[in-house]
C-alpha cells in the first residue's frame, strides 16, 4: 500500500535553503514554481504562456492543476492526495503550455523513479524539467529467460549458440485510451554484428503472453578450445548484448516505442541459464542534453506500507474497536492515537474507515465531541477548532457524503462552470466594461441555486450523517441549555462550512467537475463559497433564509417524525404455551422513534415500544413455532416474535428496524436464534431464560452506504502511525504514571500537558497493552521482512545488467 503526499511553495528564483511552509503530512499537496519557459513558446510567446500540471503514475494521468494566467513564474498552490492503487514505475509531472486553437503542448517534465521516492520524501526540492520526448515515455517490465547451448557441427567442430527466450510483458502503457498491439524485436548486439529476431503481434493487450524462443550464433567453430566452455574473442566477450524493443503496431501508422531492455552475454559466464523480469527503460537509457527548460519545486512524501496477513493485526484491530466504550474516552486506543498524531493530519483516516466499516464510528465520534464540549466555553466558538472530532467529521463526510454532494450540487456547479457569466462585485478587479449591478445580480442568482439545491437535499443525505448530525444536536443542547441557536449552530458549522463550502470552492477534488475551472470561474465559486460559509454562520440572514436553514438541519439530522413501515403481521409474545391461538395478527407500525401494533390500521395502539429500547432485531429459526419468515425483536422487556406475510416483507422489516435503532447504545453482542419454550432454549438448550446469546448480532450496515475499506491495510497504516510516535507514547505512560504517584495535575511547561489524561489509569494501562502489540507486530515484521530477490517478478531488473 503506497500514499504520496507532495507540497512545495512558490519562489520567484531556485535560491539555496528557501523558506518552506509546514506542510501537512498525509496531503498529496502541489504547490509549483516554473522558470524560464520561453526556450518552449518561442521568443515572441513568453508573455503569452498559460500553463498548467498533470500528474501522471507512468502514463496515467491522475490529477491536473488548474490553468495560470500568462506567467513564467506560475504558483499554483494546489493539494493533492491519492493512494497509489497499483504498482507503477515512475510519479511525473508534465507541464503543458494551453493552446487556444491547437493542441495542449508539452513543455517539459519531471519523472521520479519509484525507488527514488523515499530520497525526496518530505523535503522541498527544485527539480529541473526535462524534455518530452515519446520516445522517453515507457513504462511495464518484460520476463525474459537466456541459454548458453554446445553445438556440434559437421565437421565435428564445436560452437555456442544463444537461445533467448522472450516469455512475457507486464503493465505495458495505454496507445489513445485503449489497450496496445504489442510485439517484441529480439536483437544479438555487437561491433560488428546486428542480428534481429521479431515476436509475432499480440492484440489489444497490456500483459501479452509471447512465449517464443530466438536461436543466435554466439562463437565460430574455430574460436572454441578446451580451456573454457565459453571462449568468445576478446574484442566480442565485452560488448556483446542482447537488446530487447517493445513496440505498439500501428497497421498503418508508424509503430509506437513502448521501451527496451540490455541484457550482457557475459552474465552467462558463471550461469548457464539466465532468468529474470526487467523493467524497461527508454530510448538510449533517456539521456539527452536538453536547454534550460524551467525548474519546478515540488514537495513530495512518500509512505509504503507491507500488509501482513490479517490475524496479525487482531489484538491492534480488537484494541481500536473497544474505543467509543473505553470511560473516559480519552484513555482509549483511537483517541491516545490522535493525542499524539494531533500535528499529522493523516492519522485520523485509517481510524475513520476502521470504525465505519465496523459501524462503530458514531458512538466514537458522539464521545469525543462530549469531551470537546466540556472545555468549550462559549456557544459561539462550538466546533470551530481544528480538533481530533471535527478532523473526524470531516473525514466521515468525506467518505459518505461523496454521492450526496454529487446529487446536490453536481447540476448547479456545471451550469455555473459553463454558463460563463461573470459574478465579480470588488471594484479594484473589475475589467473593463464590467457592470457591477449585473454581475451582483448573477451572483446572487447562482448563491440562490446553490443554497436552495442545499436546504432542499434533507431526504438525500446519508444515514450516517444523519446520525451524527442528530448527536451533535443533542450534545449542544445539553451542553449550553439556554442558547436555543446552539443546537444548529453545532451541525452548521459542519454541513455547511466544512462540506458544502470546501466542495463549492474546489469541486474538481471531489469529483464534481473533471479539471480545476479556469480563473474566472475559480473566482466566481470562491464568491459562492464565501456566502455560503456566512449564511452557514447565521450572518445577514432573511427571516426565510433563517427557516430555511432551520428546516434543513432539523431534517438532516432525524428530528422529525418519519413513518417507515406499516404492514399487517402475526405477532406472539415471549412466555406463552407452544401450543394454542398465541399468534394474532396485528398491524405494526415503526418510526424513527417508536414500533407500535394495532388491532386495526389507523386505530389506537395496543402496545408502543420506543425505538431507543430495541437492542437487536434478528431473524428466528423456523423450529422454534413451525412458522416461516419469523423474526424477534429484542428490547428491555420480554422479546416480541413476529411472522411477516412473506420472505421479503421479513427481511425488509429486520433491515429497517435495523437500521433506526442502529445507533442505540444497548444494542446486544449475541443473541439467541431460536425461543425459550419449556424451560430451555431451544437452540443452545441452556436452563436460564437471562443467559446471554449463543449467536453473534448480525453487524447493522449503513444503508445506501457501499464502501470498500481494507481493514488489514487501515490497521497496518495505524501499527506505523503509532511506530514513528512511539517517543511521544512513552511520554504519555510517563505522564499517567507521575500524575498517579503525585495525585496532582500536571504542569503548564511540562510536554506532558500536551496530552488529554482525565483517567491516568486506565490510560496508563491502554497505554501499556498499546506498547505490547506494537511490539508483537514489530516481531512480525521482522521475521516476515526480507526484499524479493533481484530479478524476480516482484523486484525487476533496473538497467543494463552484465
Amino acid at each position: 500500500t503506497s500514499y504520496v503526499m507532495l507540497n512545495s511553495q512558490f519562489r520567484p528564483h531556485p535560491p539555496c535553503a528557501p523558506h518552506t511552509l509546514p506542510p501537512q503530512p498525509g496531503l498529496l499537496s502541489l504547490t509549483q514554481s516554473i522558470l524560464n519557459l520561453g526556450p518552449c513558446s518561442g521568443p515572441n510567446r513568453q508573455r503569452d504562456l498559460c500553463t498548467f500540471c498533470t500528474i501522471s503514475l507512468d502514463q496515467e494521468e491522475v490529477f491536473r492543476t488548474k490553468v495560470f494566467d500568462k506567467s513564467l513564474s506560475p504558483f499554483y498552490g494546489e493539494d493533492f492526495y491519492f493512494e497509489i492503487p497499483r504498482p507503477f514505475q515512475c510519479l511525473s509531472f508534465y507541464v503543458f503550455a494551453k493552446g487556444v486553437f491547437q493542441r495542449d503542448l508539452p513543455v517539459g517534465k519531471v519523472s521520479i523513479r519509484k525507488e527514488e521516492l523515499c530520497k525526496f520524501s518530505g523535503k522541498e526540492h527544485w527539480f529541473g524539467l526535462q524534455p518530452v520526448d515519446p520516445n522517453s515515455e515507457v513504462q511495464g517490465k518484460v520476463h525474459l529467460e537466456m541459454r548458453l547451448n554446445e553445438l556440434i557441427i559437421e565437421n565435428g567442430s564445436m560452437c555456442q549458440q544463444l537461445l533467448v527466450r522472450i516469455i512475457e510483458c507486464q503493465g505495458l502503457p495505454l496507445i489513445s485510451g485503449q489497450n496496445c498491439d504489442p510485439y517484441a524485436t529480439v536483437s544479438l548486439v555487437g561491433p560488428a554484428r546486428f542480428d534481429q529476431k521479431k515476436t509475432k503481434v499480440k492484440k489489444k493487450t497490456s500483459d501479452p503472453q509471447f512465449e517464443e524462443t530466438f536461436y543466435f550464433e554466439v562463437t565460430r567453430p574455430n574460436s572454441y578450445t578446451k580451456k573454457s566452455h565459453f571462449q568468445v574473442e576478446e574484442e566480442d566477450i565485452e560488448k556483446l548484448e542482447i537488446k530487447v524493443d517493445l513496440w505498439n503496431n500501428g497497421n498503418l501508422a508508424q509503430d509506437v516505442f513502448l521501451g527496451e531492455t540490455r541484457v550482457s552475454v557475459k552474465i552467462l559466464r558463471n550461469d548457464h541459464i539466465h532468468r529474470a523480469w526487467y523493467l524497461l527503460q527508454p530510448k538510449g537509457n533517456g539521456k539527452s542534453k536538453t536547454d534550460d527548460l524551467g525548474s519546478l519545486r515540488l514537495n513530495v512524501t512518500y509512505t509504503e506500507d507491507n500488509v501482513l496477513p490479517s490475524a496479525c493485526y487482531t489484538p491492534l484491530r480488537t484494541l481500536l474497536l473497544k474505543s467509543p466504550d473505553i470511560k473516559p474516552i480519552s484513555a482509549s486506543a483511537a483517541h491516545i492515537l490522535g493525542d499524539i498524531c494531533r500535528e499529522r493530519y493523516e492519522a485520523v483516516l485509517p481510524v475513520v474507515r476502521l470504525l465505519l466499516h465496523h459501524s462503530r464510528l458514531v458512538s466514537f465520534v458522539s464521545a469525543i465531541a462530549a469531551l470537546e464540549l466540556e472545555n468549550t466555553q462559549e456557544a459561539n466558538t462550538i466546533f470551530r477548532g481544528n480538533s481530533l472530532a471535527t478532523r473526524c467529521i470531516d473525514d466521515m463526510m468525506k467518505i459518505v457524503g461523496r454521492s450526496y454532494l454529487t446529487v446536490t450540487l453536481k447540476p448547479v456547479l456545471d451550469e455555473i462552470c459553463e454558463s460563463n457569466k461573470t459574478c465579480e462585485i470588488d471594484p479594484i478587479k473589475l475589467k473593463e466594461g464590467d457592470n457591477v449591478e449585473v454581475n451582483k445580480e448573477n451572483l446572487q442568482g447562482y448563491v440562490q441555486k446553490v443554497f436552495s439545491s442545499i436546504t432542499q437535499s434533507s431526504s438525500s443525505c446519508p444515514p450516517l450523517m444523519c446520525d451524527v448530525f442528530r448527536s451533535l444536536r443533542q450534545l449542544a443542547s445539553k451542553r449550553f441549555p439556554d442558547d436555543p441557536h446552539v443546537q444548529y449552530s453545532a451541525v452548521s458549522s459542519f454541513v455547511f462550512l466544512r462540506f458544502f463550502a470546501v466542495a463549492v470552492l474546489s469541486p474538481h477534488t471531489f469529483q464534481l467537475r473533471p479539471h480545476h475551472p479556469d480563473l474566472e470561474v475559480s473566482r466566481t465559486l470562491t464568491l459562492i463559497s464565501k456566502t455560503i460559509q456566512t449564511l452557514g454562520s447565521w450572518g445577514s440572514l432573511s427571516k426565510n433564509k433563517l427557516v430555511c436553514i432551520h428546516v434543513f438541519i432539523l431534517t438532516v439530522s432525524m428530528s422529525s417524525l418519519y413513518l417507515f413501515y406499516y404492514r399487517e403481521v402475526q405477532k406472539r409474545a415471549q412466555g406463552r404455551k407452544r401450543i394454542g391461538k398465541n399468534f394474532k395478527k396485528r398491524w405494526l407500525r415503526v418510526t424513527n422513534r417508536e414500533l407500535s401494533y394495532h388491532k386495526h390500521r389507523g386505530k389506537e395502539a395496543l402496545c408502543i415500544m420506543p425505538v431507543k429500547n430495541i437492542q437487536a432485531v434478528e431473524k428466528l429459526d423456523e423450529s422454534a413455532f413451525n412458522r416461516k419468515n419469523m423474526f424477534q425483536v429484542l428490547h428491555s422487556e420480554k422479546p416480541l416474535y413476529v411472522q411477516a406475510g412473506n420472505c421479503v416483507e421479513a427481511s425488509e422489516w429486520v433491515e429497517v428496524l435495523s437500521q433506526v435503532s442502529r445507533c442505540n447504545p444497548d444494542r446486544l453482542g449475541t443473541f439467541h436464534p431460536s425461543a425459550y419454550l419449556a424451560g430451555a432454549w431451544l437452540c443452545c438448550r441452556s436452563l436460564s431464560d437471562s443467559q446471554p446469546g449463543c449467536k453473534p448480532c448480525t453487524p447493522t450496515l449503513l444503508a445506501n452506504l457501499q464502501l470498500d475499506i481494507d481493514c488489514d491495510r487501515e490497521t497496518e497504516r495505524i501499527f506505523s502511525l503509532f511506530t514513528s510516535s512511539y517517543s511521544k507514547l512513552q511520554k504519555m505512560e510517563d505522564a499517567c504514571a507521575s500524575i498517579a504517584v503525585y495525585q496532582g495535575p500536571l504542569r503548564e511547561q511540562d510536554d506532558y500537558s500536551l496530552f488529554t489524561i482525565q483517567d491516568s489509569k486506565e490510560t496508563f494501562h491502554t497505554v501499556r497493552q498499546i506498547s505490547h502489540i506494537l511490539k508483537e507486530l514489530q516481531r512480525e515484521h521482522d521475521t516476515r521482512s526480507g526484499t524479493a530477490q533481484y530479478g524476480s517478478q516482484e523486484n525487476p531488473i533496473v538497467g543494463k545488467t552484465s
